[in-house]
């Protein structure tokens, strides 16, 4: 620690802090540009400017200079620092001059008008006129893809875009060319951006350089109704923020959770709103004649009792999608119980997790914050990049902190850090767990070793196996050890965790998910669309969700559903931290919320569920289920549960793994119902077969 005054306020710091870290410490207000926490120095924007005591005669970029470089008064003094002199006062006066030298006229037409940064500083910080009267120079906007607009008029190189593109995603495809008056930010070929992260400099960009061109010219910030959310794009959870205006969504933003997604959030997570708009379901439907028609409310209640009375209860299934909530998959659970019926899934893809196995067999134990501590990782049948690109740019950030040798085995990819690629598939994890792999011994030094199994490696006929001899490795190589726990489930679903923590599994004698499409002769299908419907010989089937996808081409009667925006919900994240969304607008039509809709349905099927609100439901939910009641916290695991795991039968065939998302940009509803993510997901393809040649 350091001692250090500003503005004549003694304070202790930590001695690797700069100057303006201990500045807002001690609750001086100090202006910056180029400055971000998350990024390196480059002290290039001079706004952030201080005087410093028994320094040079000329102020001091803060950001670039540390306490710990700081001299101490002729006697020992405390070192002493000033934020409002007339000295600092005059210089950014200057600074903010020459920044706006160039900088156009465009604030009423400007998105970022109302959230900029250097219209903020201008007016806290700036002078009321000019003394340039030169030409502004002109410079030609680029063309970096469909997520991110620019108007490079308005650049004053902060590098902020550059560093973050290089140092969080991994891939330099931002720079800065030429010096002086003629330097610019571009991509190096002119081409669109490819990182499953850009959106993110969008936030970044203190000015209008860099903003979101689908929600160009589309709203005001003061506009807005801005609501704090959970993205479930993805099994990481990332804090969000929708903005709403009316009953349209018209951005997401994310939010800062160190321990989640620190403030970074994907593209898919970011611009996937127009998708909750299009190809809605907002009325109940029911096939009659080989079509489905619009119906009513009762009639398509009618139907299902119809279907339900003619089945058996072993006939009947329920099979809950990727982006159910905890509460609905909970109402559903009900409602096939009171049938008499065990036949539910919530693991549509055929993943071998199982509750009975413990809750340390499924998820992400050494948790996302916990990746910054691990020392040597091996990822297994997963692409991090590709199925949780927030967690991938984590590890990226433990491997620009020191060395940490890194290992995959399944398909080949760049992953945006170095690694070893082992093998692509069961061979060389038997390898690994029999030692006779040079990388096992790896595993073996390091304190804190990670071991990451994706579903590419789980949702596979020997998905079991696979799990037991990732088991007996982490057992081999010490990854389960005292407070340690680096077995590290990464799943794809956000609804996943939720649903193995509920026990929306298969009871005694009940059927799978892939047997249900099968073997039933009325099924209910809760948003799921990641089925093979190719197999589906099921007799009546019922889907409940919000868009015309997968499941609702193959229903008999379709019920309306909310989206995540549309509804408060509970979900568990990958490393089981559980989470609630809000609601910030309401459903189109006829829609209704998921649980409402089973205890309307329960009471027409004469099993009236035993409650009549949300509060109710989630009262009966935590008195069966205590650990959902912790919102934002973790249940600790018994790591326990791995060693008996890793005893279980591991015959493994001899197939390769391969990671389950194939295309980032289209992985449930939502996603394949946004324009916006359908023209990336073409530009990807674009891209990859180019790279191909």
């Amino acid at each position: 620690m350091a001692k250090v005054k500003v503005d004549g306020n003694e304070i202790e710091v930590p001695d690797h802090y700069t100057l303006l870290q201990a500045c807002e410490d001690a609750g001086a207000e100090v202006p910056r540009f180029c400055f971000h926490e998350r990024l390196s120095i480059a002290g290039n924007c001079r706004m952030c400017l201080v005087e410093v005591k028994g320094g040079p005669p000329k102020p001091t970029a803060s950001c670039a200079m540390g306490v710990r470089d700081l001299r101490p008064g002729p006697n020992g003094e405390t070192p002493e620092v000033f934020t409002n002199t007339p000295m600092v006062k005059k210089a950014r006066e200057g600074v903010m001059e020459f920044l706006l030298i160039n900088h156009p006229l465009d604030c009423p037409i400007c998105d970022q008008g109302g959230e900029c940064d250097l219209q903020d500083q201008a007016m806290a910080f700036g002078m009321d006129s000019s003394r340039f009267a030169e030409n502004k120079r002109s410079v030609e906007d680029k063309y970096i893809g469909p997520l991110v607009k620019t108007i490079m008029n308005r650049c004053i190189h902060c590098t902020r875009c550059v560093r973050f593109t290089t140092e969080v995603a991994g891939i330099s495809e931002l720079g800065l060319t030429g010096r002086g008056e003629d330097a610019e930010i571009t991509t190096y070929l002119e081409h669109a951006m490819s990182s499953e992260l850009q959106g993110n400099v969008i936030d970044l960009c203190p000015v209008g350089a860099l903003t979101s061109r689908p929600y160009a010219f589309q709203a005001r910030p003061w506009e807005l109704t801005k609501t704090e959310s959970i993205d479930v794009m993805d099994a990481v959870g990332s804090a969000i923020r929708v903005d709403t205006r009316g009953r349209e969504v018209m951005r997401v933003m994310p939010r800062v959770n160190e321990q989640v997604n620190e403030e970074w959030i994907s593209d898919k997570t970011r611009f996937i709103w127009d998708g909750l708009r299009t190809q809605r379901l907002d009325r109940p439907y029911v096939r009659r004649d080989g079509r489905l028609q619009a119906a009513s409310w009762s009639e398509a209640f009618g139907a299902i009792a119809v279907a339900v009375s003619a089945a058996k209860p072993e006939r009947i299934g329920a099979i809950a999608g990727d982006l159910a909530t905890v509460e609905e998959m909970y109402a559903l659970k009900s409602l096939i119980s009171s049938l008499v019926s065990t036949n539910i899934d919530c693991r549509q893809d055929g993943t071998a997790l199982d509750p009975s196995l413990g809750r340390a067999s499924y998820i992400f134990n050494p948790t996302i914050e916990g990746i910054e501590d691990a020392d040597a990782i091996l990822i297994i049948g997963s692409n991090p990049r590709r199925e949780a690109a927030i967690i991938n740019a984590r590890i990226r950030k433990r491997w620009r902190m020191g060395e940490l040798p890194i290992a995959l085995i399944g398909e080949q990819a760049d992953l945006r850090f170095a690694h070893e690629y082992l093998g692509a598939g069961p061979e060389t994890l038997k390898e690994l767990v029999d030692g006779t792999n040079k990388f096992a011994a790896k595993l073996k030094r390091a304190k804190k070793p990670m071991i990451i199994i994706g579903q590419g490696a789980l949702a596979r006929s020997d998905g079991g196996a696979v799990l037991a001899n990732a088991a007996k490795l982490a057992d081999a190589v010490g990854a389960v050890k005292g407070d340690w726990n680096g077995f590290a489930v990464l799943h794809t679903a956000a609804a996943r965790v939720g649903g193995l923590d509920l026990g929306f599994v298969p009871g005694e004698g009940g059927l799978a998910a892939a047997k249900m499409l099968t073997d039933t002769d009325v099924l209910f299908l809760l948003g799921a669309d990641e089925l093979d419907f190719t197999r589906k010989t099921a007799g009546f089937t019922v889907y409940i969700g919000t868009h015309g996808d997968n499941g609702a081409h193959h229903a008999d009667v379709i019920l309306p559903a909310a989206t995540y925006t549309e509804k408060s919900g509970t979900y568990v994240n990958t490393e089981g931290r559980v989470q609630m969304t809000n609601r910030a607008a309401f459903a189109p039509g006829e829609a209704r919320e998921d649980w409402a809709i089973f205890r309307a349905l329960s009471e027409v099927l004469g099993k009236k569920l035993p409650f009549d609100s949300l509060p109710e439901l989630r009262a009966a939910l935590y008195a069966e289920y205590p650990h959902f009641a912790e919102i934002d916290e973790i249940l600790a695991s018994d790591s326990g549960a791995i060693a008996a795991v890793a005893k279980k039968p591991a015959k493994m065939n001899k197939s390769v793994f391969a990671s389950t998302v194939k295309d980032f940009y289209l992985t449930n509803p939502i996603a394949r119902a946004s324009a916006v993510m359908a023209e990336c997901s073409a530009l990807a393809k674009t891209a990859k077969a180019v790279a191909a040649e």
